[in-house]
């Protein structure tokens, strides 16, 4: 859609959000569908590819509303330029498919046939194919002895600048899915959530726990990293007690969904100090805030990846932790947690218009401490707004 919302700036407004969320309709979905087949179909034809084989991953129910259970059985989407979609399933998965004859031609594969061979007499004398980045390289290789003679690509190539431009569906199952992380993180920042003395893992249960009975489908992750372990970005929460003087790193997020309607993601981190900050963390966090709010504020559709992340990295290296800020400034997110665009120096292209992605430096120290704060965040036509909310300022719990 060119102008999914009247303003983007009502995604940050939880009851507004809400409001238009409500009165989404089926058929809002099936035409938001219908008109990414419609963008499909003009890269095809644009680029010269002759079809696209869709196999497990987002690209999937993004176009049909039906995720694969990650089987060794091929479950396949052919969309062939200028032609109606095919989707092959086993005929066990068939019940899960909601058939739409209007986007997608439904044909289940019988136990004991060759699915790949239907593919292949599908792709005829294709000479380019396109073919998702998270197909089972089992299945790649029988595609490819059956119909030798195309070229192969990664889809992400031509899909990645249309999954990356959300629609107004996906915008608002974003920004629910945002504001109900939102509700967890204003818990724990406001002492609700109990820390001093329980196991990082007891803790990492708990906030999952509050996100599955505040809305979110299932939870995809709950990073609790405690003292030392706030070093480590992507720390596994363990059996270390949480004691007076620790930073606590607090990563979490999951899937919103409507109905039977594929799931968006959430993802927010704040970092919170237990009773008392510990010497040298007050400069830290004061450096990661300045860096984070740069970012924020300079977000724009206009602006690349890599000059988004310069913002946040050149600010924290002119506080003297440079060397302490180990990964991309952000990420996309959808559909999945990690997806394009990314927020990462190799990314010279600009984010777009409508495009959702976070906003997340961090400092480690190791064997001390560390912090990051992340917030979900999505362009217009010129600014970009945060979906989260929350309070970034440093927090004593």
């Amino acid at each position: 859609m060119k102008d999914p919302l009247p303003s983007i700036d009502l995604l940050s407004d939880a009851g507004e959000a809400a409001g238009h969320l409500a009165a989404l309709s089926e058929k809002d979905f099936r035409e938001a569908r219908a008109a990414r087949l419609v963008g499909v179909q003009r890269v095809l034809e644009e680029t010269g590819t002759d079809a696209l084989v869709l196999s497990l991953g987002a690209d999937l129910p993004w176009l049909t509303g039906y995720e694969a259970m990650p089987l060794e059985r091929l479950t396949a989407l052919v969309v062939a330029r200028g032609e109606t979609p095919v989707l092959f399933v086993p005929e066990l998965e068939a019940p899960r498919v909601r058939p739409d004859d209007g986007l997608f031609s439904l044909k289940p594969w019988a136990e004991g046939s060759d699915p790949y061979e239907l593919v292949a007499d599908l792709l005829g004398k294709a000479a380019s194919v396109a073919v998702s980045d998270r197909m089972w390289a089992t299945a790649l290789l029988e595609i490819q002895r059956r119909s030798p003679r195309a070229a192969y690509s990664a889809a992400s190539s031509l899909l990645a600048p249309l999954r990356g431009q959300k629609d107004a569906v996906e915008l608002l199952l974003l920004a629910r899915a945002a504001h109900i992380t939102d509700i967890v993180a204003e818990e724990i920042l406001a002492g609700e959530v109990p820390l001093l003395g329980k196991p990082e893992r007891e803790v990492s249960a708990d906030i999952s726990a509050r996100l599955v009975a505040h809305g979110l489908q299932r939870v995809n992750f709950a990073i609790v990293g405690s003292g030392p372990n706030s070093a480590s970005p992507h720390h596994e929460p363990g059996a270390r007690v949480i004691s007076a003087g620790d930073p606590v790193v607090l990563d979490f997020g999951g899937v919103f969904a409507l109905g039977e309607e594929p799931g968006y993601c959430s993802d927010t981190t704040r970092t919170v100090v237990v009773e008392r900050i510990p010497d040298g963390f007050v400069e830290l966090y004061h450096a990661l805030h300045v860096a984070q709010v740069a970012a924020r504020r300079e977000a724009s559709s206009a602006i690349s990846g890599a000059s988004l992340d310069a913002i946040a990295r050149d600010a924290i290296g002119a506080a003297g932790f440079g060397r302490y800020f180990i990964h991309r400034t952000g990420h996309g997110i959808g559909l999945e947690e990690h997806e394009e665009p990314y927020v990462a120096s190799g990314n010279h292209l600009p984010l777009g218009p409508y495009a959702a992605f976070s906003i997340e430096p961090g400092i480690y120290i190791p064997g001390r401490f560390g912090a990051r704060i992340e917030d979900i965040c999505v362009t217009g036509e010129h600014h970009a707004v945060s979906l989260n909310r929350s309070s970034r300022d440093m927090t004593i719990v």
